[in-house]
């Protein structure tokens, strides 16, 4: 039924497409890319560590610090987009990390990826940690919700219903594959439906309350266990 369920949201991504521009950009490598991808692959591994990956929502969390444990290691990347993470994961199993927590996929739908293209590269990206580091665990989060209030960043503004869309799709293919999957969204959210102010500056990146928030939903759902030396 579930398996049933995230084909279900394929179709529906895939029907929404037709009639629409096909045009969409996947490339991922920048300057500050490269920039950080050489340095991540310089770096130590280490046994045991805990892994936050994503795009610049991950790059500017001080993760070491908020859960005051060095093996917890930042492997977010500004500007990254599913297809960047995908190039890039075997640095990131290269240590068989204890746990994975992945968010990945606002930029995409910056850019106007389709949801059915952004499902297909989650897939591709759990079959292989499944495959090349079995025994870490994968925390697959939700895609946050935006702001267009704000101004800085006006392709990623008004596109929170691609934004559920494709949280869905990824809780039920989660639910398939039996990964963990945690719901990020509906917490960040303001009366109105929109990211609330009180957690961002820009309608998009998070401000320190905001990353104390995630800290908090993550306690909540009994991962801190994970974190605490």
């Amino acid at each position: 039924m579930i398996m049933v369920r995230y084909w279900l949201f394929i179709a529906m991504l895939c029907s929404c497409l037709r009639g629409q521009s096909q045009s969409w950009d996947s490339s991922y490598q920048t300057t500050y890319y490269d920039q950080k991808l050489t340095l991540f692959r310089l770096l130590p591994d280490t046994k045991g560590e805990i892994v936050f990956l994503g795009n610049s929502i991950t790059d500017i969390g001080e993760w070491s610090e908020i859960w005051q444990n060095p093996t917890v290691k930042n492997r977010g990347i500004s500007g990254d987009i599913t297809f960047g993470v995908l190039a890039r994961l075997d640095e990131v199993l290269s240590s068989k990390p204890k746990k994975l927590f992945v968010m990945i996929g606002v930029n995409d739908i910056a850019r106007n990826i389709p949801g059915a293209v952004i499902l297909s590269n989650y897939r591709r990206l759990i079959d292989r940690v499944q495959i090349e580091s079995p025994r870490t665990q994968l925390i697959m989060q939700s895609v946050l919700p935006t702001n267009d209030e704000f101004k800085p960043f006006k392709n990623h503004y008004g596109k929170d219903d691609r934004i559920r869309a494709v949280n869905a799709g990824m809780q039920a293919l989660c639910a398939d594959l039996g990964v963990a999957y945690v719901d990020l969204y509906p917490r960040f959210l303001d009366a109105s439906g929109k990211l609330d102010k009180q957690y961002t500056n820009d309608g998009l990146h998070l401000n320190g309350a905001g990353y104390m928030l995630w800290k908090k939903i993550l306690i909540e759902q009994k991962y801190y266990k994970f974190y605490i030396i």
